[in-house]
């Protein structure tokens, strides 16, 4: 694959030449993106188990990271459950950094090297997208894509938030939701009866006995080389590989990049699977007392590779009735609205989702009902009446629980199933409590208050003393991308939103 641009200076470089008036901007953004990475890169050396971290003591006004070798590194307190661009500075010994790729280098870790590199990416792409919003209108967008470009700064934990490897700095103007183009999304034709296809493949994607996989723009460049046939125009949605046909449904693509954390393909496991939890998915919304709508999955196709393969599926508009002024948003755009400000409205919020998923995961099924796949139905004035959930591809699923419920068990096979209570809760608390919430939320205190001013209201499952008196698992994105020969998820424990006390100084 080529290499495209990573750092501050060669970002500029390629915006002048693409974008020229864009550089004052992007310029003057980078100080904040620096500190937004730094505060995401902070929170994660002050919480996560890092081998390399021996130990943790908190002063009265800061807090001091103990290394392995001998150093200390000393910044302010990490609010777990904080956003914005807090942190400004932290210091190694007696060096003050105030940027996140610079500290990565110095740290000298393993995998720090390549860690920097993605960090400097970040920050770098970060201030290209600040850079390029316009003067918010007054109103409410009245199109879902909409919603979804408004979310500039990607994962509000994660320091990779808009680490995009791959992509030169015109790739990221074309196709970036924050930078709220039309995109051309192409289709490559194959042989149906050499395709594996689940569900119902839409007319209008077939030829004749074949059928036109669509395919991103990048995808067709970088991995497929060769160009789609028949463009149809799409809004990306803020997962970038998936888009809103006009007028139509969603479409997600295979995108071989890694986006954040993750290779963005399709799995022909996922495809395999994708009509029989779209199926499970309509039983479970029947279920929830119309508090909770799933997204249906049309069709899905592969041509037997996770490098050419799309799933379509229903616009979670779909679900909101326009005629009564109802909109649908996902809980990631929430924080740009300004209604979780209003008092009582994170309260509400939070027993709604909390209370729908709480039984779910009873039933036997988490969801990962983090900000972008969790999306709220609010009425005219703004209040939280359902939830609408998309993309059933990394749920998990438990039989045991099922059966205790006479809910009929899928015919699911894989990574999906688990009856282990441990898997089952991460799953659900890591997304919906450390992610969806806590992002709405915006700091330890505002989370903690929503969920004290509702523990009386959530229904009492076996699950509810876990989040209620426990530490809070959070997948551990950091510890993730410095332990890549360990594939899969590994975990931190933050402390309790509740009770936000300090945990212990040591691993």
């Amino acid at each position: 694959m080529d290499r495209f641009p990573y750092s501050e200076a060669e970002v500029a470089t390629e915006l002048a030449a693409v974008r020229p008036g864009l550089l004052p901007r992007y310029a003057a953004e980078l100080p904040g993106a620096r500190a937004a990475v730094l505060t995401r890169l902070w929170r994660a050396l002050a919480h996560e188990p890092l081998p390399w971290v021996t130990r943790r003591v908190r002063g009265a006004h800061s807090l001091a990271l103990y290394l392995a070798d001998g150093r200390v590194l000393h910044g302010p307190h990490a609010d777990p459950y904080a956003t914005g661009d807090r942190v400004t500075a932290v210091r190694l010994d007696r060096t003050a950094y105030d940027d996140p790729a610079r500290l990565t280098a110095a740290l000298g870790v393993p995998h720090g090297g390549a860690f920097a590199a993605e960090l400097e990416h970040s920050v770098a792409s970060l201030a290209l997208s600040r850079s390029d919003q316009p003067e918010r209108a007054d109103g409410w967008p009245s199109r879902d894509w909409e919603w979804e470009q408004r979310i500039v700064d990607g994962h509000p934990f994660h320091p990779n938030c808009r680490s995009r490897p791959g992509f030169s700095v015109a790739e990221q103007l074309a196709y970036g939701p924050e930078h709220r183009p039309v995109v051309a999304l192409g289709s490559v034709p194959v042989e149906a009866d050499e395709s594996l296809v689940t569900g119902v493949w839409p007319d209008e994607l077939r030829d004749g006995a074949r059928l036109l996989i669509p395919v991103h723009p990048w995808q067709a460049a970088h991995v497929l080389k060769r160009a789609g046939e028949r463009p149809l125009d799409a809004h990306p949605l803020m997962s970038l590989r998936t888009l809103a046909l006009v007028d139509g449904p969603h479409v997600k693509t295979a995108l071989s990049a890694r986006l954040t954390s993750s290779v963005r393909d399709i799995s022909v496991y996922s495809i395999g699977l994708s009509a029989t939890l779209s199926s499970f998915g309509e039983e479970l919304a029947a279920r929830s007392e119309g508090l909770l709508h799933i997204t249906r999955t049309l069709g899905a196709a592969t041509a037997g590779s996770p490098h050419l393969a799309a799933v379509v599926r229903e616009s979670p508009q779909t679900y909101a009735d326009s005629a009564a002024g109802e909109r649908v948003l996902p809980v990631a755009a929430l924080a740009t609205t300004g209604l979780p400000e209003k008092p009582g409205w994170l309260a509400g919020f939070t027993r709604l989702a909390l209370s729908v998923c709480l039984r779910l995961l009873e039933s036997g099924v988490a969801l990962e009902a983090h900000g972008q796949n969790l999306l709220v139905v609010l009425d005219r004035d703004g209040r939280p009446l359902r939830l609408v959930y998309r993309d059933l591809a990394d749920i998990r699923v438990s039989p045991a629980r099922l059966a205790r419920h006479g809910i009929p068990v899928p015919e699911l096979t894989g990574r999906i199933v688990t009856d282990d209570e441990t898997t089952l809760r991460r799953k659900l608390f890591g997304s919906l409590v450390g992610g969806a919430l806590a992002g709405t939320a915006g700091s330890g205190t505002a989370l903690g208050a929503a969920l004290a001013a509702v523990v009386g209201d959530l229904p009492p499952t076996a699950d509810l003393p876990a989040l209620l008196q426990g530490p809070l698992p959070v997948k551990a994105l950091t510890l993730m991308r410095l332990s890549p020969e360990r594939p899969g998820d590994q975990w931190a424990a933050l402390p309790n939103p509740l009770v936000l006390e300090p945990g212990p100084s040591g691993q």
